[in-house]
């Protein structure tokens, strides 16, 4: 998928949210929803809003609050959704099939990179309704500990925001800009390293060769920059003179 067909299958996204009763999960859900690089919020019929609370709990995603499309009827939401997912807790006895977010998502974006579709939560105490059930191609069952399965509304719209991001081909973490110091300057190094070691009597003649060895490739693990390889020769001029005067006070 190329850039433009992953910018095009995130915007074709909307997460509708049914009768939220909080409007803090509304903030919420939000935020997470913009950390995700998703925007289109819907909802219907929430208790209240609009809220300052939502704002508040929304941080620096309060554009998402404040372009939220509110609406009356799920009809109305899901207005031109070509593929619309439930997300639920709990597997019901439904005819849908029931995939894990993993599983979903690469369906969901793979349909939005043309057409609007929808991801569809419902309230927060009981779940998405019969009526929405039955609107729903397939459910999304987030697996939570069987125990204790009660997920905050925001944190399951982050969770699933965050398998569409990889779904999308978004998931690479950048590499850091790591520049490794020239040869030369690790092999001047190992010889400033040599000497200083032998100046404050760490070495030995017999095991000289053996523990450069292993120095050696302990920093070449390490894969050490420009800078730190000038850290590091401070560090051993600086031993080196200090020794040196503990030698004088000790000689006189």
């Amino acid at each position: 998928m190329n850039k433009q067909d992953v910018t095009k299958s995130l915007a074709n996204v909307r997460v509708v949210l049914s009768h939220t009763s909080h409007p803090g999960n509304i903030g919420a859900a939000a935020r997470a929803m913009k950390t995700m690089g998703l925007e289109h919020l819907y909802l219907i019929n929430p208790v209240r809003f609009p809220d300052k609370q939502a704002d508040i709990m929304a941080v620096s995603a309060v554009d998402v609050v404040k372009n939220a499309v509110v609406c009356s009827t799920l009809d109305e939401a899901l207005q031109g959704a070509v593929l619309v997912v439930g997300v639920s807790a709990r597997v019901r006895d439904v005819s849908q099939e029931v995939l894990t977010p993993r599983e979903a998502m690469p369906k969901l974006i793979q349909q939005a990179t043309q057409l609007p579709v929808a991801l569809l939560f419902g309230a927060e105490m009981s779940g998405l309704t019969n009526e929405e059930l039955v609107r729903c191609q397939f459910m999304v069952t987030i697996p939570a500990n069987p125990e204790y399965s009660s997920l905050n509304l925001a944190s399951a719209v982050q969770l699933l925001s965050y398998e569409l991001r990889l779904a999308a081909g978004l998931g690479d973490i950048p590499s850091p800009d790591l520049v490794p110091a020239p040869a030369e300057q690790l092999e001047r190094y190992f010889v400033h390293l040599e000497e200083t070691l032998g100046q404050i009597g760490f070495l030995r003649t017999q095991q000289t060769t053996k523990l450069m060895y292993k120095l050696r490739r302990l920093y070449s693990r390490a894969r050490l920059e420009q800078e730190e390889i000038n850290i590091l020769r401070g560090i051993l001029t600086l031993t080196t003179e200090f020794h040196t005067r503990q030698n004088r006070k000790t000689n006189q």
